[in-house]
């Protein structure tokens, strides 16, 4: 559907947690928009808040994914679900700024195919990350950026905007965490399709604990690191 934004949430056992970072998303998105909130299994947490939040407004679709459990299965299928001309990611920890999603989907509509949130350009910044973390993800980041020239300084932040039709055409390959950012930015790369950013302040998560497992996904990341200095394809 042209003119709507699908916002896809993946979330697990987020609880009542799920209804801030919604009313966030209904407050500042000023689009007509969607918002899948995709969890893996009917007695994850966040489905009774999800379906109690869409009763009052069905903009809200809480969505079962039975693709695979792990967040890259959840944001495929969130994608796979979405109705919308472009699709935003963002995290269901509130640790992404709301008010950009228009700014973002706007970028997408102007022509770009991917619309980075950064952290690592001008005016940006992460703030309460784990050190290690945001050190691998700030060098991984500016180094795609600089000497792969991605388009972006944050090419591993999953709070991006997509044009569908690029998604849907090029397909999505990852299996593991949020890989899904990085290798996304990375075939835009090299198909030579325009990626663009805006600066963005992360916050890390106040309540909860995050589910990000560092170890077990960094080969994921290795490989799409790896890939966006490769040969044009056409």
């Amino acid at each position: 559907m042209t003119n709507l934004i699908s916002v896809v949430v993946p979330a697990y056992n987020e609880d009542e947690a799920i209804v801030r970072c919604l009313d966030q998303l209904v407050e500042e998105i000023k689009s007509p928009f969607e918002i899948l909130v995709v969890y893996d299994s009917p007695d994850d947490t966040t489905r009774v808040p999800a379906e109690k939040y869409a009763l009052e407004d069905p903009r809200v679709v809480p969505t079962l994914n039975t693709d695979g459990r792990g967040p890259a299965h959840a944001i495929r299928f969130g994608i796979a679900a979405a109705r919308g001309d472009v699709v935003v990611v963002t995290m269901a920890d509130g640790s992404d700024d709301a008010s950009q999603v228009d700014q973002l989907a706007r970028l997408v509509r102007r022509g770009v195919v991917v619309a980075a949130a950064s952290r690592y350009m001008k005016g940006g910044q992460q703030i309460g990350a784990p050190f290690l973390k945001s050190t691998l993800s700030r060098l991984a980041g500016l180094s795609l950026c600089y000497l792969a020239r991605v388009g972006t300084h944050d090419a591993t932040s999953s709070f991006k905007a997509y044009d569908r039709a690029f998604v849907h055409q090029d397909g999505i390959q990852s299996t593991a965490g949020f890989e899904i950012a990085l290798e996304l930015v990375a075939k835009a790369r090299r198909r030579r399709l325009p990626v663009a950013e805006i600066p963005s302040i992360w916050l890390e998560r106040t309540t909860g604990a995050s589910n990000f497992k560092l170890w077990a996904w960094l080969p994921r990341y290795l490989h799409w690191y790896r890939y966006a200095f490769g040969p044009r394809i056409t």
